[in-house]
């Protein structure tokens, strides 16, 4: 591709001069870039503007490694000495411009799969795995992109992206591989950063999901209203045009759901789901839960049907019907959705029981919801002998009003509480608990204790805690890490879980 022929494709583009290629309209553009360090000959940059850094900073930097041209934003004019010859495009966003660029680079693969995005606080990575199973069983092959990572038909485990959805420049290189290993379907986690970043513009979605919407990421979208509105882009830019068939999949019982049924592009077909209001699509009856999984009879537009979770928690029926909803969309028939769906056994770090005698839950619950729904779900399957003993924790550098809340969520719903680091990043840890106990309305040191060492919190837990008691771990889930500081440590919650109860075991038998 010319380095003319992408203008074409940059929807909001300033053109302020006859030549706005310097020269150098017919030169191959191979690829582009947002990172400075990377630009390079042939090689477009394009600045972002960011919270932190700036890329309009970095201007000078990347002409002066050849970079092919630069896009900026029109009204962030750069003083920044830029290289003569170097052409610079002027743009409304160039985050947008950025995908439009990558897109077009990997010959639009956003446009020839088909897609389904999932969105929302909780949930996403359970209902996209779901969904996925649901693809398989009948033959198609599918890519999936989310928290975990992306894998494909071809290979099943997991490569790390480094965000939940991937920014546009890698997320359209791994759409392209995944076309090009022929995978018909991609199921993807999108978050409200990507949606608000363009990180998909290009991407025809033929579902959108939402789970729900509780706080989270107000560092970033500073209010509620923020943070629902950039989820609801993924409905808003559902594309009917020409007559395609899109759908909506939308939890009725979530808070905004109206808002999010407004969003949608007259001609969406629209799925609701819930488990407390009757006027949804998708709803159940006769629910019953344990710490093996859960049941309930599903009532949808296609008829009834007994369910059979392998997953737990109230929850976790949410993300069923979801998944289920969506299957229904794709044209798959109800027996078939539930069979799949009981096939799936878990989700690593959801509601994952990784050890016996106690039960020892790990879950990713970060957010207010989050930890009151896994609470809430280890509750209804506690023994009456037993008690409820939440470990947990509030990451650093992030969102601080909810810490409190945490705190006051665990107060009400555990027996124990035993309070810890999540990932302090550059934060004091003890801050971070400090602003959790604030939560709390009366700190009982017989029912609570601080620990700000993660491992030694849970060995904790796990040294209080009677055969019939239940722990949650809550925060981390499938990480295998921890972030402290500038440095970031291998930590995994799941192992430390399993290596303590195995050694105490075999303390106890010699």
């Amino acid at each position: 591709m010319k380095l003319a022929d992408l203008l074409q494709y940059l929807t909001d583009a300033i053109i302020e001069t006859p030549d706005a290629y310097g020269g150098k309209a017919d030169q191959p553009v191979e690829g582009v870039t947002s990172d400075s360090r990377q630009a390079k000959s042939g090689v477009v940059f394009v600045a972002l503007g960011g919270s932190r850094t700036d890329g309009h900073q970095y201007l000078g930097a990347a002409s002066g490694q050849g970079a092919l041209a630069l896009v900026i934003e029109a009204d962030r004019k750069s003083s920044v000495q830029i290289s003569p010859g170097v052409p610079v495009i002027s743009v409304r966003n160039t985050y947008k411009a950025l995908a439009e660029i990558s897109s077009a680079l990997q010959g639009f693969p956003g446009r020839q799969l088909r897609l389904v995005g999932v969105t929302g606080t909780n949930g996403k990575t359970t209902v996209t795995h779901l969904i996925e199973q649901m693809l398989e069983d009948q033959g198609k092959k599918v890519g999936l992109i989310g928290t975990l990572g992306r894998k494909t038909s071809k290979q099943q485990s997991y490569d790390s992206t480094g965000h939940t959805t991937p920014m546009a420049t890698e997320l359209q290189e791994i759409l392209h591989e995944m076309k090009a290993e022929d995978n018909e379907f991609v199921v993807m986690e999108v978050s409200s950063h990507a949606l608000e970043q363009y990180r998909v513009h290009g991407c025809d979605f033929e579902v959108a999901v939402l789970t729900n919407i509780t706080q989270d990421h107000l560092d970033y979208h500073k209010t509620m209203e923020q943070y629902w509105k950039a989820k609801a882009l993924l409905f808003s830019r559902l594309d009917v045009s020409g007559g395609k068939k899109r759908a909506a999949v939308i939890n009725l019982d979530s808070d905004y759901a109206q808002e999010f049924i407004t969003a949608c592009p007259k001609d969406v077909q629209l799925y609701t789901y819930a488990i407390a209001s009757p006027e949804a699509n998708v709803r159940i009856e006769n629910p019953n839960y344990s710490i093996a999984g859960s049941s309930f009879t599903v009532i949808t537009p296609a008829g009834k049907a007994d369910v059979k979770l392998k997953l737990g928690g109230q929850f976790s029926v949410y993300n069923a019907l979801a998944a289920l909803a969506s299957g229904l969309a794709l044209g798959i028939s109800l027996t078939d959705c539930v069979k799949s769906i009981e096939r799936v056994p878990g989700i690593r770090g959801r509601f994952e029981v990784v050890s016996e005698k106690p039960y020892v839950i790990v879950d990713y619950a970060h957010t207010p919801d989050g930890l009151e729904n896994v609470l809430n779900a280890a509750r209804v399957v506690t023994p009456k002998e037993g008690r409820l003993i939440a470990v947990f924790g509030c990451g650093g550098d992030r969102d601080a009003t909810k810490r409190p809340k945490m705190g006051r969520i665990a107060e009400q719903l555990a027996d124990l509480l035993v309070i810890t680091s999540d990932n302090p990043r550059t934060e004091d840890p003890q801050q971070i608990i400090t602003d959790v106990i604030s939560g709390i309305q009366r700190f009982d040191s017989a029912r609570m204790v601080v620990e700000a060492d993660r491992k030694q919190a849970i060995h904790q837990a796990i040294d209080m805690a009677k055969p019939e008691d239940i722990i949650v771990v809550a925060g981390k889930g499938h990480e295998d890490y921890q972030i402290l500081g500038d440095r970031t440590i291998h930590f995994d919650d799941k192992e430390v879980v399993q290596d303590y109860v195995k050694q105490k075991r075999e303390l106890s038998s010699v």
